[in-house]
Protein backbone atom coordinates (compact mmCIF):
# COMPACT_ATOMS: atom_id res chain seq x y z
CA UNK A 1 0.00 0.00 0.00
CA UNK A 2 2.82 2.39 0.86
CA UNK A 3 4.53 1.57 -2.43
CA UNK A 4 1.33 2.45 -4.27
CA UNK A 5 1.11 5.82 -2.50
CA UNK A 6 4.77 6.49 -3.22
CA UNK A 7 4.29 5.69 -6.91
CA UNK A 8 1.25 7.94 -7.08
CA UNK A 9 3.13 10.81 -5.45
CA UNK A 10 6.10 10.28 -7.77
CA UNK A 11 3.79 10.48 -10.78
CA UNK A 12 2.28 13.69 -9.40
CA UNK A 13 5.72 15.20 -8.71
CA UNK A 14 6.96 14.44 -12.22
CA UNK A 15 3.74 15.65 -13.84
CA UNK A 16 3.69 18.88 -11.84
CA UNK A 17 7.30 19.72 -12.71
CA UNK A 18 6.66 19.11 -16.40
CA UNK A 19 3.38 20.99 -16.47
CA UNK A 20 4.75 24.05 -14.67
CA UNK A 21 7.70 24.10 -17.09
CA UNK A 22 5.86 23.38 -20.34
CA UNK A 23 2.11 23.42 -19.74
CA UNK A 24 -0.45 20.61 -19.74
CA UNK A 25 -0.61 20.26 -23.49
CA UNK A 26 3.13 19.75 -23.87
CA UNK A 27 3.42 17.23 -21.03
CA UNK A 28 2.48 13.78 -22.26
CA UNK A 29 1.49 10.72 -20.28
CA UNK A 30 4.22 8.83 -22.13
CA UNK A 31 7.02 11.06 -20.82
CA UNK A 32 5.62 10.90 -17.29
CA UNK A 33 5.59 7.11 -17.52
CA UNK A 34 9.17 7.03 -18.83
CA UNK A 35 10.51 9.31 -16.10
CA UNK A 36 8.62 7.47 -13.37
CA UNK A 37 9.94 4.12 -14.68
CA UNK A 38 6.50 2.53 -14.65
CA UNK A 39 4.34 0.81 -17.24
CA UNK A 40 1.36 2.42 -18.94
CA UNK A 41 -0.94 0.12 -17.00
CA UNK A 42 0.82 1.27 -13.83
CA UNK A 43 -0.03 4.87 -14.67
CA UNK A 44 -3.66 4.06 -15.45
CA UNK A 45 -3.95 2.14 -12.20
CA UNK A 46 -3.58 5.46 -10.42
CA UNK A 47 -5.19 7.85 -12.92
CA UNK A 48 -7.92 6.99 -15.38
CA UNK A 49 -6.98 9.79 -17.79
CA UNK A 50 -5.29 13.19 -17.99
CA UNK A 51 -8.31 14.95 -16.49
CA UNK A 52 -8.11 12.76 -13.41
CA UNK A 53 -4.40 13.50 -13.18
CA UNK A 54 -5.16 17.23 -13.46
CA UNK A 55 -7.75 17.05 -10.68
CA UNK A 56 -5.36 15.24 -8.38
CA UNK A 57 -2.53 17.67 -9.15
CA UNK A 58 -4.72 20.70 -8.65
CA UNK A 59 -6.23 19.42 -5.41
CA UNK A 60 -2.80 18.59 -4.00
CA UNK A 61 -1.51 22.03 -4.99
CA UNK A 62 -4.51 23.77 -3.42
CA UNK A 63 -4.24 21.76 -0.22
CA UNK A 64 -0.57 22.73 0.04
CA UNK A 65 -1.29 26.41 -0.60
CA UNK A 66 -4.10 26.47 1.94
CA UNK A 67 -1.83 24.82 4.50
CA UNK A 68 0.85 27.44 3.89
CA UNK A 69 -1.61 30.32 4.28
CA UNK A 70 -3.16 28.75 7.39
CA UNK A 71 0.28 28.38 8.96
CA UNK A 72 1.50 31.87 8.07
CA UNK A 73 -1.55 33.71 9.35
CA UNK A 74 -1.80 31.50 12.44
CA UNK A 75 1.78 32.47 13.28
CA UNK A 76 0.86 36.13 12.78
CA UNK A 77 -2.24 35.75 14.98
CA UNK A 78 -0.11 34.27 17.75
CA UNK A 79 1.92 37.49 17.83
CA UNK A 80 -0.54 40.27 16.94
CA UNK A 81 -4.05 40.85 18.31
CA UNK A 82 -4.98 43.75 16.02
CA UNK A 83 -6.43 42.45 12.71
CA UNK A 84 -4.43 44.96 10.64
CA UNK A 85 -1.16 44.13 12.37
CA UNK A 86 -1.92 40.40 11.96
CA UNK A 87 -2.50 40.80 8.23
CA UNK A 88 0.59 42.95 7.69
CA UNK A 89 2.76 40.50 9.61
CA UNK A 90 1.27 37.63 7.63
CA UNK A 91 2.18 39.31 4.34
CA UNK A 92 5.70 39.96 5.58
CA UNK A 93 6.11 36.31 6.56
CA UNK A 94 4.74 35.26 3.19
CA UNK A 95 7.15 37.59 1.37
CA UNK A 96 10.06 36.22 3.38
CA UNK A 97 9.06 32.65 2.52
CA UNK A 98 8.94 33.49 -1.19
CA UNK A 99 12.30 35.26 -0.97
CA UNK A 100 13.86 32.14 0.56
CA UNK A 101 13.03 29.99 -2.48
CA UNK A 102 16.44 29.70 -4.20
CA UNK A 103 15.03 29.53 -7.73
CA UNK A 104 11.84 31.48 -7.16
CA UNK A 105 8.27 30.18 -7.11
CA UNK A 106 7.95 27.22 -9.49
CA UNK A 107 4.62 28.46 -10.85
CA UNK A 108 0.91 28.28 -10.17
CA UNK A 109 -1.23 25.37 -11.32
CA UNK A 110 -4.37 27.50 -10.97
CA UNK A 111 -3.04 29.94 -13.57
CA UNK A 112 -1.81 27.07 -15.76
CA UNK A 113 -5.29 25.51 -15.82
CA UNK A 114 -6.79 28.90 -16.74
CA UNK A 115 -4.42 29.24 -19.69
CA UNK A 116 -5.43 25.80 -21.02
CA UNK A 117 -8.97 25.45 -19.70
CA UNK A 118 -10.37 23.99 -22.92
CA UNK A 119 -8.25 20.89 -22.29
CA UNK A 120 -10.11 20.03 -19.10
CA UNK A 121 -13.52 18.76 -18.13
CA UNK A 122 -16.06 20.73 -16.13
CA UNK A 123 -14.95 19.20 -12.84
CA UNK A 124 -11.37 20.46 -13.23
CA UNK A 125 -12.53 23.93 -14.27
CA UNK A 126 -14.96 24.11 -11.35
CA UNK A 127 -12.26 23.04 -8.90
CA UNK A 128 -10.08 25.84 -10.24
CA UNK A 129 -12.90 28.38 -9.93
CA UNK A 130 -13.70 27.25 -6.40
CA UNK A 131 -10.06 27.65 -5.40
CA UNK A 132 -9.95 31.28 -6.48
CA UNK A 133 -13.26 31.99 -4.74
CA UNK A 134 -11.89 30.34 -1.59
CA UNK A 135 -8.91 32.69 -1.65
CA UNK A 136 -11.31 35.61 -2.13
CA UNK A 137 -13.39 34.53 0.87
CA UNK A 138 -10.30 34.10 3.04
CA UNK A 139 -8.92 37.56 2.38
CA UNK A 140 -12.32 39.25 2.34
CA UNK A 141 -12.97 38.00 5.88
CA UNK A 142 -9.61 39.44 6.93
CA UNK A 143 -10.32 42.82 5.34
CA UNK A 144 -13.78 42.97 6.87
CA UNK A 145 -12.24 42.39 10.30
CA UNK A 146 -9.65 45.09 9.62
CA UNK A 147 -12.22 47.60 8.34
CA UNK A 148 -14.38 47.09 11.43
CA UNK A 149 -11.51 48.40 13.56
CA UNK A 150 -9.70 50.66 11.06
CA UNK A 151 -12.05 52.31 8.53
CA UNK A 152 -10.24 52.69 5.19
CA UNK A 153 -8.86 56.13 4.43
CA UNK A 154 -10.16 55.90 0.86
CA UNK A 155 -13.37 54.30 -0.47
CA UNK A 156 -12.59 50.70 -1.38
CA UNK A 157 -14.51 47.60 -2.39
CA UNK A 158 -13.27 45.00 0.08
CA UNK A 159 -14.12 42.13 -2.28
CA UNK A 160 -11.98 43.70 -5.00
CA UNK A 161 -9.24 44.29 -2.45
CA UNK A 162 -9.38 40.60 -1.50
CA UNK A 163 -8.97 39.69 -5.18
CA UNK A 164 -6.01 42.07 -5.33
CA UNK A 165 -4.08 39.80 -2.96
CA UNK A 166 -4.46 36.88 -5.37
CA UNK A 167 -3.78 38.99 -8.46
CA UNK A 168 -0.64 40.45 -6.88
CA UNK A 169 0.74 37.02 -6.03
CA UNK A 170 -0.23 35.46 -9.36
CA UNK A 171 1.06 38.46 -11.29
CA UNK A 172 4.27 38.44 -9.26
CA UNK A 173 4.85 34.78 -10.11
CA UNK A 174 4.38 35.45 -13.85
CA UNK A 175 6.52 38.60 -13.80
CA UNK A 176 9.36 37.02 -11.85
CA UNK A 177 9.45 34.03 -14.21
CA UNK A 178 9.20 36.18 -17.35
CA UNK A 179 12.22 38.30 -16.44
CA UNK A 180 14.00 35.57 -14.43
CA UNK A 181 14.17 37.73 -11.31
CA UNK A 182 12.88 35.61 -8.40
CA UNK A 183 12.95 38.55 -5.97
CA UNK A 184 10.16 40.31 -7.89
CA UNK A 185 7.46 38.16 -6.26
CA UNK A 186 8.44 39.03 -2.69
CA UNK A 187 8.84 42.68 -3.71
CA UNK A 188 5.29 42.75 -5.06
CA UNK A 189 3.93 41.20 -1.88
CA UNK A 190 5.73 43.82 0.21
CA UNK A 191 4.34 46.61 -1.98
CA UNK A 192 0.86 45.22 -1.44
CA UNK A 193 1.61 45.18 2.29
CA UNK A 194 2.58 48.87 2.15
CA UNK A 195 -0.62 49.74 0.29
CA UNK A 196 -2.83 47.91 2.78
CA UNK A 197 -0.99 49.51 5.68
CA UNK A 198 -1.53 53.00 4.22
CA UNK A 199 -5.14 52.29 3.28
CA UNK A 200 -6.11 51.30 6.81
CA UNK A 201 -3.66 53.50 8.70
CA UNK A 202 -5.23 55.03 11.83
CA UNK A 203 -6.71 58.45 11.11
CA UNK A 204 -9.80 60.06 9.68
CA UNK A 205 -11.40 57.99 6.93
CA UNK A 206 -12.01 59.72 3.62
CA UNK A 207 -15.50 61.19 3.22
Amino acid sequence: MADGRNTRERILDIAEAGILAKGFGATSIEEIIAEASITKSGFFYHFRDKNELARALLQRYLDTEEGILDDIFARAAAVETDPLDRFLLGLRLFAEMMADLPNGHPGCLVATVCYSERMFDREVRELNRTAVLTWRARFLAMFEAIAAVHPPREPVDLRALADMVSSTVEGGIVLSKAITEPAVLSEQILLLRSYVGLLFAPGAAAR
